[in-house]
């Protein structure tokens, strides 16, 4: 029988713990602009006088949020990224972040309307979010706007993402951790892509995934069309 572990409050603090408390955490950000105040419309006066902290690239520093999200809207690739939320999918907030972090059209939810944002640290400020009660309204949302809407995940009808050519107006869906695609999906579907793996698991993190082929359609897409 192992003894009960005592409240934090009561705990004896471990040196290693009481030297990183100790430690100054390291500031994120900038500080109060130096020197002669820019001009423009988008500069945020407060973030100007006060340093800006938020988690942005450096282009948009002291920028208003507004005008980032104006700046972003106009650069936005055209694909979209949507995943299921039957049971609170723990991995929304990451798959967010990435779709910020590649520059998604926008993020649907099919289900559930709540989910955790932790994971997405602020990054769904910047990101557009739509919200799906059913499947049926996802897909007739999808073939509305003319988008093909691809699967990702293991069945015996899928073919490898890696040689797959992705359609630039898509928007690639994900479901569940641990259950995968829902059967609606996978019918509405035009085709369900799946992830080469090489070790002993079955299946990688949804986020991971999400990841993986969001950058698949950026080197389709984006880096094909560079010139040279």
């Amino acid at each position: 029988m192992t003894e009960p572990e005592m409240p934090s409050e009561t705990r004896p603090v471990s040196t290693h713990e009481a030297e990183a408390a100790a430690e100054p955490k390291p500031e994120v950000g900038v500080g109060p602009w130096e020197g002669e105040l820019p001009v423009g419309t988008h500069w945020d006066p407060d973030l100007l006088a006060d340093g800006d902290r938020r988690n942005v690239v450096d282009k948009y520093r002291y920028w208003k949020h507004e005008a980032i999200v104006a700046d972003l809207d106009s650069q936005r690739h055209s694909f979209h990224i949507a995943i299921e939320n039957w049971q609170h999918d723990m991995n929304i907030g990451t798959v967010v972040r990435s779709a910020n972090a590649f520059l998604a059209k926008e993020v649907h939810i099919i289900g559930r309307r709540r989910w955790n944002r932790r994971g997405a640290m602020v990054t769904d400020r910047y990101q557009h979010i739509r919200y799906h009660p059913t499947v049926a309204d996802f897909v007739g949302w999808a073939q509305g706007e003319g988008l093909a809407i691809i699967g990702i995940d293991i069945f015996p009808d899928s073919v490898p993402l890696e040689t797959y050519e992705l359609p630039k107006d898509c928007v690639l869906v994900f479901g569940q951790e641990g259950p995968g695609l829902s059967p609606e999906v996978h019918e509405a579907a035009v085709d369900t892509l799946s992830i080469e793996q090489f070790g002993s698991t079955r299946s990688i993190n949804a986020a991971s995934a999400a990841a993986i082929a969001m950058h698949a359609w950026i080197r389709r897409h984006v880096f094909n069309q560079l010139p040279g």
